[in-house]
């Protein structure tokens, strides 16, 4: 198991260190959601990821099973529910523990934040991984 938490520690959550895959994401829901130029997650089922600290202050934007999960204390975004409520997608910045997984690909380049270069030699796609 993998421990993850936000910024001002108000939410802890633990999670299986099974992740199907790993991603770059560069669209702009995600940029916004990161103040980042692109959102690095994994993918994994929800029910491999428990809250252990703080449930009570979880800040939900959308719905509970399509939706991004935030500390509602500092803000911090911890997981986005995809998928049909089925698997979450862990931001791996707030993980504490390194899981064994790295991303794979740059995904939704065609929407990246113009002032930054993707510099490494993973695919890149211009949607969802698969699509050119």
């Amino acid at each position: 198991m993998l421990a993850g938490k936000c910024l001002c520690g108000t939410v802890h959550y633990a999670v299986a260190d099974e992740f199907a895959y790993a991603l770059n994401c560069h669209c702009s829901d995600c940029r916004r959601a990161t103040g980042s130029a692109f959102k690095p997650f994994a993918g994994i089922a929800r029910g491999k990821l428990a809250i252990t600290q703080g449930e009570d202050r979880l800040l939900v934007y959308g719905t509970p099973d399509a939706g991004d999960i935030h500390c509602g204390q500092c803000g911090s975004l911890l997981w986005s529910v995809v998928r049909d409520g089925q698997f979450v997608h862990v931001t791996l910045g707030t993980l504490v523990d390194a899981p064994a997984i790295r991303p794979s690909a740059h995904i939704f380049v065609g929407s990246k934040a113009p002032w930054f270069t993707i510099l490494d030699d993973l695919p890149q796609y211009q949607g969802h991984a698969g699509e050119g």
